[in-house]
């Protein structure tokens, strides 16, 4: 919220206005608001009941997203932006979506990639072309991030105690936990294209943990060949998050900026099969700015929201994330 959402609605406050911030006991909602001049609280029923409050912002813990959505539906707010992923389950994203959809309620995940300028720009080159999508290979590389540092420490299998300061990679439960909370948490911010590319899941053919916190994936998806890798390293590497698609007639590349940053858009690179590259021009705008333009426009009722287009991203990820974590347990297995 500090690092993200703030900035971003500043950006745009001729739309949105921030008039009340809450935490889940840490005590940070008190800054946060004091940089606006916003109410604050601890939970969310003040939150909810605050009568100004007609846009909720939902970037706490994956496991809460799910529940925190039907609450803001449940007490008649007219929006909600969830950072990504919606849910963990494939029951709680039929409900949430359900929900939703019965209360009319506009509903973004913040997958910003989806919305960079520059993937949209990669998109029209794709459909323009008409190659034939053949493989796609993420690659990320992070400087430590708390976030995921916590994500793998505390979300261990029920009935373990959690395992600090790193998990049990040795442990083919451990192991395929954390693989499977780093996909759905991580991955996630590229899944949505990835399906777009790819639509129909079929198979994970490997998956592994990358220490000290990272996953190796490679599955198959409507015949297309995709790899994911992510490792963040204790120095600090520089950020990397790169996309390169492989298709019948040129190869795309999309480097995404590093998170957290209002630097542009992504830049998109093509080499064709006679070894020309293109680079396509970069956008001064971003994927975070351009989401809340997308909520805006669902409230504004210039769009429609896709309801059936977020519960299969949400499925797409939930099936991957399980899948995933089953071949960790099978390779350690065997």
């Amino acid at each position: 919220m500090s690092a993200l959402h703030l900035p971003t609605l500043a950006r745009l406050a001729d739309r949105f206005e921030v008039v009340h911030v809450s935490d889940g006991g840490s005590g940070s909602a008190s800054a946060l608001a004091a940089r606006t001049g916003a109410a604050h609280s601890v939970g969310d029923a003040d939150l909810l009941a605050d009568p100004r409050v007609e846009t909720v912002a939902i970037c706490s813990p994956p496991h809460l997203h799910a529940a925190q959505v039907r609450a803001a539906v449940a007490a008649g707010k007219r929006a909600i932006l969830c950072e990504k992923p919606l849910a963990l389950t494939h029951d709680d994203a039929e409900a949430v979506i359900e929900e939703c959809r019965a209360a009319g309620t506009a509903l973004i995940v913040g997958t910003n990639h989806l919305f960079d300028p520059g993937w949209i720009s990669a998109k029209h080159h794709l459909v323009a072309h008409g190659g034939r999508v053949r493989t796609v290979a993420i690659t990320v590389a992070l400087p430590p991030n708390s976030r995921y540092h916590e994500l793998v420490t505390e979300l261990t299998p029920a009935g373990r105690p959690p395992a600090r300061p790193r998990p049990d990679g040795r442990d083919p439960e451990v192991a395929a936990s954390v693989v499977r909370q780093l996909v759905i948490g991580l991955g996630v911010h590229d899944l949505p294209i990835v399906r777009d590319l790819a639509p129909r899941f079929e198979e994970v053919v490997y998956a592994r943990p990358i220490a000290p916190i990272g996953y190796a994936v490679g599955f198959v998806a409507g015949g297309v060949l995709v790899q994911l890798n992510a490792v963040m390293l204790p120095g600090g590497a520089d950020a990397l998050w790169r996309m390169t698609i492989g298709t019948s007639l040129d190869e795309l590349e999309v480097e995404f900026r590093p998170a957290f940053t209002h630097d542009g858009s992504a830049l998109v690179r093509v080499r064709d099969i006679e070894g020309r590259v293109i680079e396509y021009p970069r956008f001064a705008g971003d994927g975070y700015v351009a989401e809340w333009e997308a909520l805006a426009a669902t409230l504004d009722g210039v769009e429609v929201v896709e309801y059936d287009e977020l519960l299969a991203d949400a499925r797409y990820a939930i099936d991957l994330a399980d899948a995933a974590a089953d071949a960790v347990r099978e390779a350690m297995a065997a």
